[in-house]
């Protein structure tokens, strides 16, 4: 499984805040306001409770954020997003 994360965010320190947030639980950006994550039911619950903790009070009416899950072999992926799922090999 794999959440796919996008947000909309005016506020920059709070914006900043959020997607420091959620490199630190696996996140991996994919545009500017989005990000991918590995899913289990476990960073599910643990995004949602900082979310609700930490963030929402802050939010302003403009503000939104939503939580999509999928499956990794049903995603399509095009240009730079591919190769994310490649393997790397590094030379020393």
């Amino acid at each position: 499984m794999m959440l796919v994360v996008s947000y909309d965010i005016t506020n920059n320190k709070l914006r900043n805040r959020f997607s420091k947030m959620l490199v630190k639980n696996g996140g991996v950006r994919l545009q500017y306001s989005v990000f991918e994550i590995n899913n289990t039911k476990r960073i599910l619950d643990l995004l949602q409770a900082k979310i609700e903790n930490e963030f929402k009070k802050s939010f302003g009416g403009g503000d939104s954020i939503f939580i999509f899950e999928t499956e990794m072999r049903t995603a399509v992926k095009y240009g730079n997003a591919i190769h994310r799922d490649q393997d790397l090999i590094f030379f020393d």
